[in-house]
């Protein structure tokens, strides 16, 4: 127990090593030359003018809002497409039911330890290709739902800078 707890304690210490070094090093190696450039406020490259507490845009938070929903859900392609490309590896009926590619393939697409499953318990081609079959639907489903949300956001004008008001009032003459 006391063999854990040290390694324990010493991957707490390097990791605190690892974030408390460089700040360390940076701290007595950078230069201390202060200027009024340097010191002043800077924020994404624009001076800055008046009150930070104005009413910002919008439509930077809900342009980022929807880059990082869009992101995400195209991140979940991946693993979609690694489940089910065995499964299509399965269908190829070149394959022969008794081959060891197919028991292999078939303790992977399980998740079983290999070498536990035998020629008759393998995934035939004709249930591989149902598989593959059941996928493909899925993800064109979760990808018409992705389609539909992209419609939407871009109909309503969120993905636009500079939104087109319909029907803007009468321009009153300042002069008058």
């Amino acid at each position: 127990m006391t063999d854990l707890v040290s390694h324990i304690v010493l991957f707490i210490l390097a990791g605190i090593g690892m974030a408390f070094v460089p700040l360390l090093i940076g701290w007595f190696v950078r230069p201390n030359l202060p200027t009024a450039e340097k010191d002043s406020i800077y924020e994404c490259g624009e001076p800055t003018i008046g009150s930070s507490y104005i009413q910002f845009d919008l439509r930077y938070y809900t342009v980022a809002l929807l880059f990082i929903i869009f992101d995400v859900e195209v991140a979940f392609f991946y693993p979609w497409a690694s489940v089910y490309g065995g499964a299509m590896q399965l269908a190829d009926t070149r394959i022969k039911p008794t081959d060891p590619a197919r028991v292999q393939l078939s303790e992977k697409l399980l998740n079983i330890t290999p070498g536990t499953l035998d020629a008759s318990q393998a995934i035939s081609a004709e249930t591989a290709l149902q598989l593959g079959y059941a996928g493909l639907i899925d993800i064109a489903v979760f990808f018409v739902v992705l389609l539909v949300g992209f419609a939407y956001v871009w109909k309503r004008g969120d993905l636009d800078w500079v939104r087109a008001y319909q029907n803007p009032g009468p321009v009153e003459d300042a002069a008058a």
